[in-house]
């Protein structure tokens, strides 16, 4: 077996997990990620007293369980993963799709069902609340395309960017956060871009490999109805099966008023979903240094080196700013001069300038101080 999978396996429950003596560990194999990594995981499970528990899922399968579901069915569904979720300690998910764009043509009534009555209380509600959680994509050739890269070149990112020191990140992420403990106003501002919010009473939370892998971030939540001003975000995100580009979003008193992007229509019926959806529920930092470019991949592009994402719908428990969703879309906006550049404002004063941190103490944070 390849040792950079044993190293990952070991990492994801030694530093992501830190699994217990009998803790019960839920893992979760969708696609075609390799069946190595799972068997790695199980054998470093054991190793360190846990209980594994394997489940296989294939999205060609759950497409054809959503497209003409009841719903009961979903309800049913929700029901009985519910139950195991309950019971586990910690869960680890590892994705990976040869076809990214698999539940595409799913309706929208029929994805915001399968949102609602099932990924919303069994993921956003019980999972990422009460489980010591990870997840991750695993490379195949879908994402080296997606990279527009080779797969072995692909590979070799994939693991400098997995297995890097995050402990190293996580100090580097202290002289960040107690900035935004004792802080009240942010302003971004850059191409198409100008908005203000207060993160006063908010807490933060340092992001550095125990729930994501590739990891770094460091997120926060605006006071709900503080964000006044436009955002135009510059990287796809693919949605519910779309790819969605050229966002912009325009704010009144935290309330998304005007919505567009390559397909309007679209965007508004996901904002139209529920009441939160057209509120902020996380603000947040990316600082990974090996990750530079966006790749249609959340996982990866909300740790793109010198990008915010600024994320309508559900907030985070441990960073609750009220409110309430059945969406959590997590939206880029890459500031290095490449891609059009940017500045951060603290309290008015400047913090972060064409994705680079200026002030001395936040140093610590660029590239050339995390790899």
């Amino acid at each position: 077996m390849d040792s950079r999978i044993l190293k990952l396996a070991k990492n994801l429950v030694s530093h992501s997990c830190r699994v217990q003596k009998g803790e019960k560990v839920l893992i979760e194999v969708f696609g075609d990620a390799p069946r190595n990594l799972a068997k790695a995981l199980v054998k470093e499970i054991h190793q360190v007293g846990g209980l594994p528990f394997v489940t296989l899922k294939d999205h060609s399968v759950i497409r054809e369980l959503i497209k003409d579901s009841t719903e009961k069915q979903l309800e049913l569904m929700a029901k009985y993963e519910l139950d195991r979720m309950k019971d586990m300690d910690c869960y680890i998910g590892i994705r990976g799709s040869d076809n990214t764009a698999e539940l595409s043509d799913i309706s929208d009534e029929k994805m915001r069902m399968y949102s609602d009555i099932f990924m919303k209380p069994v993921h956003l509600k019980e999972r990422v609340n009460n489980t010591k959680w990870v997840v991750l994509r695993y490379p195949n050739n879908s994402m080296a395309q997606l990279a527009n890269t080779s797969l072995e070149n692909f590979e070799d990112f994939y693991f400098d960017v997995c297995c890097l020191d995050y402990s190293k990140m996580e100090k580097a992420m202290d002289s960040l956060s107690s900035l935004l403990n004792k802080s009240d106003k942010v302003r971004i501002v850059g191409p198409g871009t100008d908005i203000s919010f207060s993160i006063k009473g908010i807490p933060n939370v340092k992001c550095y490999g125990l729930r994501n892998i590739p990891d770094g971030e460091l997120y926060t939540a605006p006071v709900r109805e503080s964000v006044n001003g436009i955002i135009s975000y510059n990287t796809p995100s693919i949605y519910e099966g779309f790819t969605f580009e050229n966002v912009v979003f325009e704010f009144k008193n935290g309330k998304i008023i005007n919505a567009t992007a390559n397909n309007t229509k679209k965007l508004n019926e996901i904002l139209d979903s529920d009441e939160g959806a057209r509120y902020i529920g996380e603000f947040a930092f990316g600082v990974n240094p090996y990750i530079l470019k966006p790749m249609k991949d959340t996982l990866f592009d909300e740790k793109i080196s010198g990008s915010i994402h600024f994320t309508p719908g559900q907030a985070y428990k441990l960073a609750d700013n009220g409110n309430k969703s059945g969406i959590h879309w997590d939206l880029v906006l890459i500031q290095r001069p490449e891609f059009g550049g940017g500045e951060i404002w603290i309290d008015d004063i400047l913090v972060r300038k064409d994705g680079i941190f200026v002030l001395d103490e936040l140093k610590a944070l660029n590239p050339e101080n995390l790899k």
